[in-house]
């Protein structure tokens, strides 16, 4: 069968957040610094995902 349509995601996917391990995790890794250092930019700039991809990358450098 297709996709199911009575099944829906209603996750926001603009928004990290801290309490899942999972996501911490991935947003490290995909940005390649610390699940530590994610916390603090969450605490720092909030749990926007476009905030906290460019401060990810400033640490970067």
């Amino acid at each position: 069968m297709a996709d199911e349509r009575t099944k829906r995601d209603f996750r926001d996917r603009d928004r990290v957040s801290a309490d899942e391990d999972y996501e911490v995790r991935y947003f490290a890794k995909q940005h390649r610094i610390m699940p530590e250092q994610v916390r603090e930019l969450i605490g720092q700039h909030g749990n926007d995902r476009k905030t906290l991809e460019r401060e990810a990358r400033k640490l970067r450098g």
